[in-house]
């Protein structure tokens, strides 16, 4: 998971409002229950000591905020008078919570996240196609493409001496078609990263703009004749196909990185481990499992680097002040400021997982912090 998106929250100095709340539209008393919610919330801030124009902007985010259906949740993050960061979740949050500290409490937003998959879809006939794409940070784009050719695009069969004229202007009128949507669909995979692009809709339209993606984009299409563009058309199966297809790609990425993990055998296993790496700009992906009910300290001084399991380290370090807080909240700020990337595991993934953290390393030499020396 690539953290760039949250820099803002580390471009400035707390302390940090973080909430995160059930915002669900769907029923006829939504709002007076996010209200209450809310207001209890805003208690729990007010009594760890946020300030009023904070969680004033907090207030005007959380009830100004264009709602949508279904459940789902917001993340917010607020800092000396000032929302920096709004989060829309895909579903409520475990459980309301409202965190008042030096940093902002990301590890839930991350945790409910997951592995951010880029993709394209595209539903396609002989005349055109629809596409949509999101990108691995969730921003959607959309398409709609008309072919150029719209001459005889149904195979005639006229009879006669004409028959094969017709049957080649249907083809030609097809084929130029599915290259304009093939060039359209190139150019979402390539605004948005795509990690898999899937070619849905008639069968013979997805096999010719198949056959034309570049070379580049060969290994990541997946083709399949569910889903029609007809007027009333249930995409339902198709939807379930996008977001297995998605599924498959993130559980991919997860196995690499413990395969990758597992190749180094002897380093980056445990918080003493992980920690000396970051101190040394050393990691490349963070493996963490996802504990709701972990509540361990770090120490950290200004800079991402200086993160410690004890303050006497960061004192070693020439650090004047270290401040105590979330193990989570400093090793996310850690990855962040070296652009290193995260790997959220549940329990089952990763059991045996030391102190349930761990890293693949970008380098590893005769220093590297490891389980068998400090």
């Amino acid at each position: 998971m690539q953290l760039s998106f949250l820099r803002p929250l580390y471009d400035r100095p707390g302390p940090w409002c973080s909430v995160y709340v059930d915002a669900s539209a769907d029923t006829h008393d939504a709002h007076p229950a996010l209200d209450l919610r809310w207001r209890a919330l805003q208690g729990q801030l007010t009594d760890q000591g946020a300030d009023e124009p904070t969680v004033a902007a907090l207030d005007r985010v959380v009830r100004g905020h264009d709602p949508i259906a279904g459940d789902y949740g917001l993340a917010v993050f607020a800092t000396r008078g000032r929302v920096v960061l709004t989060e829309y979740l895909s579903a409520p949050p475990l459980r309301d919570l409202a965190s008042y500290a030096p940093l902002p409490h990301v590890m839930p937003l991350l945790a409910q996240r997951g592995e951010q998959v880029a993709w394209v879809r595209v539903l396609a006939d002989r005349t055109g196609a629809d596409a949509m794409a999101v990108s691995a940070g969730g921003v959607p784009r959309r398409a709609h493409v008309v072919g150029r050719e719209d001459f005889q695009l149904r195979r005639v069969r006229p009879g006669g001496w004409s028959q094969s004229r017709y049957q080649r202007a249907a083809m030609e009128a097809w084929h130029h078609n599915a290259g304009d949507v093939t060039a359209a669909t190139v150019d979402l995979a390539e605004r948005v990263g795509a990690d898999v692009v899937v070619v849905a809709g008639d069968v013979r339209a997805t096999g010719v703009i198949a056959a034309q993606m570049p070379p580049r984009w060969q290994d990541v299409v997946v083709r399949t004749d569910a889903g029609s563009r007809a007027g009333g058309a249930d995409q339902t199966l198709l939807d379930d196909l996008t977001v297995q297809t998605i599924a498959e790609v993130a559980d991919q990425r997860i196995a690499a990185a413990l395969d990758r993990f597992g190749m180094q055998e002897d380093v980056g296993a445990g918080l003493d481990a992980v920690v000396g790496a970051l101190q040394r700009n050393q990691v490349e992906t963070m493996l963490i499992v996802d504990d709701p009910s972990a509540d361990g300290q770090l120490w950290i001084g200004p800079e991402p680097t200086e993160i410690a399991v004890d303050p006497g380290q960061l004192s070693a370090m020439s650090v004047a002040d270290p401040q105590r807080v979330r193990a989570d909240a400093a090793l996310v700020r850690a990855l962040v400021g070296t652009d290193a990337e995260l790997t959220v595991l549940g329990p089952e993934e990763a059991p045996e997982l030391t102190d349930g953290v761990g890293a693949v390393l970008r380098y590893v030499d005769a220093s590297t912090p490891g389980r068998g020396n400090g």
